[in-house]
């Protein structure tokens, strides 16, 4: 039977053989069991990822990447192509990763935020779910949400503008980085309804918030 997932190493990274027919929520499954497997063989570190075989969005990278997190000790700086411009630039920038990690104390949290609840964090926070109106995620470095941002979120304490949040659905009802807020003026957001995935990153540009599409280049300048 031929694998869905072949991994393989390279040199600063790993590299991912994906099956270009198979359904992806199959290959994120084997993805979780080979890589929990092989959790004591990979061991702690951060690296770069190349994905080859299929054509992936955004959002089906960012869900390899947690799914890889979730169930190894590695962190993924990167995603690397088959550009060697390009390449270089993303190895310089997993080497700025590496010393920026040394120092953050990220965390996880699992599961949407429902009813009013609150996540506060001294480091980066993951949220793998929604975070529903009413509730709040609260940290002094960057928020990335697995899902939707139909709340409030505050990133970047102390007045840190280099700050980011990404979410997979950025409907916020506030935002705050460093010190510049945003307040949502419009329609109520349709939270919950999610006809197409469309990741967000909101960072501070030219003293005030701006968003824009998350991609790989775009992760590459923080």
């Amino acid at each position: 039977m031929k694998d869905v997932v072949v991994i393989k190493s390279f040199s600063n990274g790993i590299r991912l053989q994906l099956d270009p027919a198979c359904d992806f929520d199959h290959i994120i499954d084997e993805l979780a069991f080979k890589f929990s497997e092989a959790k004591v063989f990979f061991g702690k570190g951060t690296m770069a990822l190349s994905i080859e075989g299929r054509e992936l969005t955004d959002a089906e990278e960012i869900y390899i990447l947690e799914t890889i997190r979730r169930n190894s000790n590695l962190n993924i700086a990167c995603i690397v192509g088959h550009d060697e411009e390009k390449d270089k630039h993303f190895l310089k920038a997993l080497q700025r990763v590496k010393d920026m990690t040394e120092d953050d104390s990220g965390q996880f949290y699992k599961g949407s935020l429902k009813n009013h609840q609150v996540v506060e964090t001294g480091g980066s926070v993951v949220i793998l779910g929604d975070v529903y109106p009413g509730c709040t995620v609260i940290s002094a470095r960057n928020i990335i949400i697995l899902g939707g941002l139909y709340g409030e979120a505050y990133a970047g304490g102390d007045g840190q503008e280099d700050a980011y949040i990404v979410a997979l659905e950025m409907e916020p009802e506030k935002l705050k980085i460093g010190d510049f807020k945003y307040k949502y003026s419009g329609k109520a957001p349709k939270w919950g309804i999610r006809p197409k995935v469309q990741p967000k990153i909101a960072h501070v540009k030219n003293k005030r918030i701006v968003f824009d599409p998350l991609t790989k280049d775009s992760l590459g300048d923080f």
